[in-house]
């Protein structure tokens, strides 16, 4: 891997792999829409190779237009809607993004006879809620999606597994559990606390909380993606899951306890939490084993859920600007 085009570059995931790929001395083009979510200012300053190009992977032309002018050898497909909630209220969007655009993407690389490796970035949402007692889920577990959103990814999933098998696209899949880090979009439940919290707003929590997520910083899913890319096998699944299972509830009183310390209050921020109805087809549980990726690149997560969620707080703290949609 030499070269590299990343969709959604713009965003928190993508840009956290821009970083990485460009440190590792991969020429970048970031590609991005630059819609409410991403960023121009998280790729700015960045040492490298590096170029942006401010366009929709739903546009043919554009896509085509930057892979003859770049040549890149590997695409990194990042780019997408993401966010459960808006996804109830206007599934439309996800569909024409997550599935137009996943689809507008793999027939520009098979126009090109098939000689870009084509990483699609997924989500471990398209396998559905996992029971409490139930191991972790593989790569062969049957999908299940439950919100519009799951649904999109699950699609995208299946196009490029299914340009694989019928075209021999060369595609690889990878699915990620949650990530948390700097430079997440301040709609997600840690970002969304920290801000929240510090305004002295409710901190609103779905049911009882108790939902389970498996947390993977976002730096380690970027090392995983950038080993994939360079060394992951075509056709392949890879999950990507950092063992550290937390309920929704845990992980916003750690938030608050974390503030408590840092940017101490008149009382403990715990007291703004507030638990409301919960959303429709909320999963209860997340999980997936990375033992396959873990076992064929080596690739290990680098961070703990306690470090890693401190140094999101102080990041944050440092950089207020971040927390403002």
């Amino acid at each position: 891997m030499k070269r590299a085009l990343v969709t959604g570059a713009a965003g928190f995931i993508g840009s956290a792999l821009v970083r990485r790929l460009l440190a590792d001395g991969i020429a970048v083009l970031s590609f991005d829409a630059l819609t409410y979510a991403g960023r121009r200012a998280w790729l700015e300053g960045l040492d490298g190779d590096h170029t942006f190009r401010h366009a929709d992977i739903r546009d043919a032309a554009a896509v085509s237009e930057a892979l003859d002018e770049f040549r890149p050898d590997t695409l990194f497909h990042l780019a997408a809607e993401s966010h459960v909630d808006r996804s109830i209220s206007g599934p439309a969007a996800f569909l024409d993004t997550n599935v137009t655009g996943t689809l507008t993407l793999l027939e520009a690389v098979r126009a090109r006879g098939n000689e870009i490796t084509f990483v699609h970035v997924s989500t471990d949402e398209v396998f559905g809620d996992l029971a409490p007692d139930a191991r972790p889920s593989l790569g062969s577990a049957p999908y299940a999606p439950s919100s519009p959103y799951a649904a999109s990814k699950a699609a995208s999933d299946h196009l490029a597994r299914a340009w694989r098998r019928t075209y021999d696209t060369p595609t690889i899949v990878t699915n990620c559990t949650n990530n948390y880090g700097p430079r997440q979009y301040p709609e997600k439940l840690i970002p969304a606390t920290i801000a929240r919290a510090l305004a002295g707003q409710p901190l609103a929590i779905y049911g009882a909380g108790d939902q389970i997520r498996d947390w993977l910083h976002v730096e380690d899913h970027a090392n995983a993606l950038a080993t994939i890319g360079s060394q992951g096998a075509l056709g392949e699944t890879y999950l990507i899951g950092a063992r550290a299972e937390r309920r929704n509830i845990d992980v916003v009183q750690q938030l608050c306890a974390i503030l408590d310390r840092l940017r101490p209050g008149a009382k403990p921020y715990a007291n703004l939490i507030e638990h409301v109805t919960d959303r429709p087809g909320h999963d209860k549980r997340y999980a997936l084993d990375p033992s396959h990726l873990e076992d064929a690149l080596g690739w290990r997560p680098r961070h703990s859920f306690e470090d890693g969620l401190e140094a999101t707080v102080r990041w944050y703290l440092d950089h207020p600007e971040a927390l403002s949609t």
